[in-house]
């Protein structure tokens, strides 16, 4: 059986380097995105942040695989408590002043199945509200 990752893709009404900076600036990233004490889009740097919903959180363990300036950016994805192993990566294709961001997250199919949090709609609803929402408003007020 194959396993099909979530990909979303949004053309976003900024630079790349400035959708960049949203990805990657800690500073940047707890306005749109998640409170994450410290970031380093570098290779094999690992963090944390909790985050869900009001009913539950959950501490998400994550490590850098990926990083390519103003190109790519890709880090596992993990849960503290549960199985399963995923990752979340972010392209980012210049399209005149525009950027194409493509958001691929792979190995859903790893966590448990039996988790309301965990199913594919849920990740579908919160990645199209995260990207399409959180982060458009976001780089597109900056400039």
């Amino acid at each position: 059986m194959a396993f099909e990752p979530f990909v979303l893709e949004r053309v976003l009404n900024a630079p790349p380097a400035r959708v960049w900076r949203a990805l990657t600036d800690a500073g940047q990233m707890k306005k749109w995105y998640f409170d994450i004490p410290e970031f380093k889009a570098e290779t094999g740097f690992e963090f944390e942040f909790t985050a869900g919903s009001e009913e539950r959180q959950y501490r998400h363990l994550c490590k850098v695989t990926e990083a390519e300036p103003n190109r790519k950016l890709a880090y596992s994805w993990r849960y503290a408590d549960y199985p399963g192993d995923s990752e979340v990566s972010f392209e980012l294709i210049p399209e005149g002043d525009k950027t194409r961001l493509r958001l691929t997250h792979k190995g859903l199919h790893t966590f448990p199945k039996d988790h309301p949090d965990f199913r594919p709609e849920s990740f579908s609803a919160g990645w199209n509200h995260i990207i399409g929402k959180s982060l458009a408003e976001f780089v597109e007020q900056e400039g």
